[in-house]
């Protein structure tokens, strides 16, 4: 056996070697969004890497609905359904609270603040409550009594429309019209997925509209989306990136969303 001296042969997968996996599976993202579909083969020819490693890279963004996997490679995925409301409160949960706990830093006592309905505001809404003074809009009859069983000297107006059982929320040209009847420092929203090309977006038609009216008679947009948003679209429209005037989630943006957020100014919790 050779010793002191001797050196382990160089290795030729210089890029396997040197590319941190996080680095790799945001490369393997941007290829997905750019081509539409690509294979493991293709994937572990351009990264100099194995397979299995490529497959497991794979699985990990399809655990985030970034690609959807098929055998043998994966593409962009579907556009999603959410599932019930209570199922949606299980998912993530320890995210959501990271972003409940950022969101309520940036909301002052004696403030105006719409919320909008979702696991997350709902979250969000149980940190909020502790703030004193507060005058409160929202459409989801749950947040409304979250705030209502701390007290806190906080006034809250529940919008009247449509009535929807599962997420105990109101919607409709109801909710829209109430909203324009307040104006608010800050529109407190959730969303369904957020992308660099499409924006924030929502599975929900009404709650789209609500997220908008409400953003468009407030002076600012707070968007509380935990990471599992990123990188994915649904099918209604919320706004742009650049109409974001913070952007609260329990880890940072990946990749192509992140410069695109910096292009846009968007600050970042």
């Amino acid at each position: 056996m050779l010793k002191g001296k001797a050196r382990a042969p160089r290795s030729h997968n210089v890029q396997s070697r040197t590319l941190a996996p996080k680095l790799r599976r945001e490369r393997i993202a941007e290829a997905v969004r750019r081509y539409g579909k690509v294979s493991v083969e293709q994937l572990a020819a351009r990264f100099k890497t194995s397979h299995e490693t490529i497959r497991r890279d794979l699985g990990l963004l399809a655990e985030t609905g970034v690609v959807q996997k098929f055998h043998g490679g994966a593409k962009l995925p579907r556009v999603q359904e959410e599932g019930p409301f209570r199922e949606r409160m299980t998912l993530n949960a320890v995210g959501k609270r990271i972003v409940a706990g950022k969101v309520a830093r940036l909301i002052e006592p004696g403030q105006t603040v719409f919320i909008d309905t979702g696991s997350t505001t709902l979250m969000c809404a149980e940190e909020i409550a502790k703030i004193g003074g507060l005058t409160v809009i929202t459409n989801s009859t749950r947040i409304a009594a979250v705030l209502a069983e701390h007290g806190n000297r906080t006034v809250i107006f529940l919008l009247g429309g449509r009535f929807d059982g599962d997420n105990h929320e109101t919607v409709g040209p109801t909710a829209i019209s109430e909203i324009q009847s307040f104006h608010a420092d800050h529109a407190l929203i959730t969303i369904g997925a957020l992308d660099e090309a499409a924006g924030a977006t929502d599975f929900n038609f009404d709650e789209a509209q609500i997220a908008r009216a409400m953003m468009d008679n407030a002076d600012n947009l707070i968007v509380a989306a935990d990471a599992s948003k990123f990188q994915r679209r649904a099918a209604f429209a919320v706004c742009p990136l650049a109409r974001i005037g913070a952007l609260v989630s329990d880890r940072r943006p990946p990749g192509g969303l992140a410069a695109a957020l910096a292009e846009a100014k968007v600050p970042l919790y």
